[in-house]
């Protein structure tokens, strides 16, 4: 089918609107983080100096306003979901405009590994107060979706021959899906070993009162990390599927399969630790983040430096 360079540039300028929202819900959630004293719904509690609401009769009268952090906060979140409405639009028209699915190279790759972190952090938002940690998990999404942009912008087209398959549909979203849940997995390791890098006695509350609990951030790298290590695996044998039917062979030790394996080999590891008792919850953070290391590498180094089989297209 022909391109339509209309949706096209209509794509273009919603990614860049998305973006530009992105970042104004970054500063925003940055300025309730560095104003706010206390995390949203522990502020009451802490006016009592018990970590308790003060008695009837006692201490402040609470304030039916909403202070300027909170309002900063949800604004951020209301932001948060018009860029991903806008950036899920830009997505949809750039696969209207070159008729398939539109994740056929890195600029478009990048772009729907951003929206599906930015959805997953929603998500979270949804079920959980975590608020303040927000500024963390937006700007290296906004930071992503700049170099994808900027860097590896593609113009619309369509794609080789050789992708020409059903099973880009299924192998490259699964490797999407992926990376997006493994970028907020990542965020909260390292959000969890500053929470405790500076902790007091067992029992007492960390000196990063700002953040989520350490608990729940190790909880929510944990089940993230299940979530996208499940995916990874489904990723790498509909690849393997995928190579037999195309080259011939399931498996060449091409360097995007061999790092795609160190990725799923450092992600093994992390549940694995994070599984065993002997293990402290800091260490197996640190093989989390590993993790992403891994997976970043094969994102960028892997798919723009580096010659293989993988090469024509710069993504799976």
């Amino acid at each position: 089918m022909p391109l339509e360079p209309g949706l096209a540039m209509l794509s273009d300028w919603l990614f860049i609107s998305a973006y530009g929202i992105y970042m104004l819900a970054a500063l925003l959630a940055a300025a309730e983080y560095a104003v706010g004293r206390y995390p949203v719904g522990r502020r009451e509690a802490a006016m009592s100096g018990t970590g308790a609401p003060p008695p009837p009769g006692y201490g402040p009268v609470p304030s039916t306003r909403r202070s300027f952090p909170e309002r900063c906060g949800r604004t951020a979140v209301a932001l948060t979901v018009l860029g991903a409405v806008l950036h899920a639009g830009s997505v949809l028209l750039r696969g209207l405009a070159t008729s398939r699915v539109p994740w056929g190279n890195m600029y478009e790759y990048m772009s729907m590994v951003g929206l599906v972190a930015v959805v997953g952090w929603l998500s979270v938002l949804r079920k959980h107060p975590v608020r303040t940690a927000a500024v963390f998990v937006l700007l290296p999404i906004s930071l992503l979706l700049f170099l994808a942009g900027n860097v590896l912008y593609t113009e619309a087209a369509p794609v080789q021959p050789s992708l020409r398959s059903y099973w880009v549909l299924i192998h490259v979203a699964a490797a999407i899906m992926a990376s997006g849940v493994f970028l907020i997995s990542g965020i909260t390791s390292a959000l969890h070993l500053v929470s405790t890098r500076h902790a007091a006695e067992p029992g007492r509350e960390p000196r990063v009162p700002r953040l989520p609990s350490p608990e729940f951030l190790d909880k929510l790298a944990y089940r993230t990390g299940v979530f996208g290590f499940a995916t990874m695996t489904f990723a790498i044998i509909t690849g393997a599927v995928w190579a037999e039917s195309a080259w011939g062979r399931y498996w060449a030790w091409d360097p995007k399969e061999t790092a795609a394996f160190v990725s799923w080999v450092c992600y093994a590891a992390y549940l694995h630790a994070r599984s065993t008792p002997s293990w402290r919850k800091r260490r197996a953070a640190w093989v989390n983040l590993v993790g992403l290391v891994a997976v970043l590498f094969n994102l960028f180094f892997v798919n723009l430096a580096v010659s293989g089989l993988h090469s024509y297209a710069g993504v799976g």
